[in-house]
C-alpha cells in the first residue's frame, strides 16, 4: 500500500505522515528527504534542480518496489498535478502506485491562518522548508483545482 499526502507547503503533510507511519508501521519518504539534494546543489526548478529530483525520485521508488508487500510506505508531495513539472511527478507516483498498490491519495488543506502559523514556526528552516506566508493565498486557491485535476472532482463550499 502507497499512501501519497498531497497538499501546499505548511498544511501538516509530515507531520501527518510522521503519525501514520507510526501507527501503521510504515516507512516515510518525505519530499524534502527528495527536494533538500536538489536546494543545495542546483537553482530552484532549474534544469539541473529537477533533473536532480527526478533521478533521486527514481531511486526512491526502485527501493520503495524492493519493500516486503506488507510494508506500507507513505509519501509527502507538494500540489502533484498542478503545472507541467507537478503532472510528471504525478504521472510517475502513479506508475509506483500501479506496480505497488493499492494507491490511496490523500489531499490535505489547512485554514489560512494555520497554513501561516506552521510557516511562520521557527522550526521549519532548519528543515529547508521555506517560510513564505505570503504565498498561502494562493495556496489556498490552487488546492481546490490541484484535487479537481488530479481526482476529478471539487468539494463544493471550498471550506477548510
Amino acid at each position: 500500500m502507497i499512501i501519497i499526502l498531497n497538499g501546499y507547503p505548511g498544511v501538516g503533510k509530515l507531520a501527518i505522515g510522521e503519525e501514520l507511519i507510526f501507527q501503521i508501521s510504515g516507512r516515510l519518504l518525505d519530499i524534502h528527504s527528495v527536494y533538500n539534494v536538489a536546494f543545495a546543489l542546483a537553482e530552484f526548478k532549474s534544469p539541473e534542480f529537477i533533473e536532480a529530483v527526478e533521478k533521486i525520485e527514481s531511486v526512491a521508488h526502485d527501493l520503495i518496489l524492493k519493500l516486503p508487500p506488507e510494508i506500507p510506505v507513505v509519501l509527502t508531495t507538494v500540489l502533484a498535478g498542478t503545472s507541467d513539472w507537478g503532472d510528471a511527478e504525478w504521472k510517475r507516483i502513479v506508475r509506483l502506485g500501479e506496480e505497488r498498490g493499492p494507491l490511496l491519495v490523500v489531499h490535505i488543506h489547512c485554514g489560512l491562518e494555520e497554513n501561516i502559523r506552521r510557516i511562520e514556526a521557527a522550526g521549519r528552516a532548519a528543515k529547508r522548508k521555506k517560510p513564505r506566508p505570503r504565498q498561502s493565498p494562493r495556496r489556498h486557491r490552487r488546492a481546490q483545482s490541484a484535487a479537481a485535476r488530479c481526482y476529478g472532482f471539487v468539494r463544493e463550499g471550498g471550506g477548510d
